[in-house]
């Protein structure tokens, strides 16, 4: 008897280390394991994953490297939760990576023509190249390839830091970065974005972040239903420069100033915008620019009836349909992230700012602070 009952107890202590440990490894909603985030990069700093929540069971998920957001939790007209971003189930693939999925991108988002800027002072700077002869978010080891500094304030805070250094791909000065992502109890996540350089350089940060809003990324996002509250855009050359030109939407495929479904005109090559981007890829002019109660954009999922309303006090917004992914990265859950699967909505200023006067300045000056915000405001048909 003795025998069995020391059997018993042995075989309970046995059970709850076995639960305690699977309980440790299942840390977020969405059911990414912390444990695969971890690792020590070249330079001695560890990486983690972070995760902020709010009342709700909204779960956003968030990593050193690019700052990026990995997973965003969030429920459909019926309750159910669904992640709607794309991205990563481990660290490995975002140490280095091309992609930017969820990534801060700086120190200048968009392209800047012919890897060359010239500043107010008449500086001109030589930048890195990684898209063809022109820069693109920054240059080869733009923001999205950096390690941050991530601190947890609170259950629903998450401050992310970086210091570029003078030089660094080009661009001039030491600069200070702070993005901090918040949560608030109308499921709205809120990104304020500062910067303090030592010397006159540029800037303009903004989120990669690549939307599926039906949480299944097999299935395309030409469903999707689009609003933009932009009566115009700025059109590009075949290399997606900016012409200089703002150019009316209106009676073209690039008009989304009423709700219709992405895929309705994204493959109309007789329009010229349309053919150079491959589909969309283009930089649209707020009619409201710099009013945070006015809604930006929307884009609603038909099948889950999720929504996903955006505010900004920025000038622009890239529409983006995700024409370049081809199926060779394989995301969560194993599956292959292929041509359409998600849409971006990138707040920014203007792409090729810097050499285009009349176009919103990205300059930052040594005595100034440059502060923007962006809120990613989730809904569903019950709301």
């Amino acid at each position: 008897m003795k025998k069995n009952i020391f059997i018993l107890v042995a075989f309970a202590i046995l059970s709850v280390s076995c639960g305690k440990k699977e309980t440790a490894e299942l840390t977020t909603a969405s059911g990414l394991l912390a444990s695969r985030f971890e690792t020590t990069l070249d330079g001695g700093q560890t990486t983690h994953l972070y995760t902020i929540k709010n009342a709700n069971g909204m779960e956003v998920c968030v990593t050193n490297i690019g700052g990026r957001i990995v997973s965003v939790w969030v429920p459909d007209k019926s309750g159910n939760f669904r992640d709607v971003v794309l991205g990563f189930d481990n660290i490995q693939p975002y140490i280095p990576i091309k992609t930017n999925f969820g990534a801060i991108i700086g120190r200048y988002g968009n392209r800047i023509a012919g890897g060359k800027m010239t500043l107010s002072n008449r500086a001109t700077y030589r930048l890195k190249q990684n898209d063809g002869k022109n820069t693109l978010h920054g240059g080869v080891r733009g923001f999205h390839t950096r390690y941050f500094d991530i601190e947890q304030p609170d259950s629903a805070t998450l401050i992310c830091q970086y210091l570029s250094k003078n030089n660094e791909e080009g661009f001039p000065g030491d600069m200070l970065v702070t993005v901090t992502y918040s949560l608030s109890n109308d499921n709205a996540l809120h990104i304020n974005y500062e910067a303090e350089a030592n010397q006159s350089t540029v800037v303009n940060l903004t989120n990669h972040s690549y939307f599926n809003l039906s949480g299944d990324p097999n299935s395309t996002i030409l469903d999707h239903l689009l609003f933009v509250d932009a009566d115009s855009y700025t059109p590009t050359n075949d290399e997606l420069i900016p012409t200089g030109v703002i150019a009316k939407v209106k009676g073209t495929p690039m008009d989304f100033t009423a709700p219709k479904a992405v895929g309705t005109h994204i493959n109309d090559t007789t329009f010229e915008a349309v053919k150079f981007g491959n589909g969309y890829d283009h930089n649209y002019v707020l009619n409201k620019p710099g009013d945070m109660n006015r809604l930006a954009a929307k884009l609603v999922s038909p099948v889950t009836g999720i929504a996903l309303e955006v505010y900004t006090t920025e000038p622009g917004l890239q529409v983006y349909t995700g024409n370049f992914l081809d199926g060779t990265d394989t995301g969560k859950k194993g599956i292959a992230y292929n041509y359409r699967t998600a849409i971006c909505l990138e707040t920014q200023h203007f792409p090729n700012s810097p050499n285009i006067p009349s176009f919103p300045t990205t300059e930052l000056f040594p005595d100034s602070i440059y502060q923007t915000q962006t809120t990613y405001k989730f809904k569903n048909l019950k709301n």
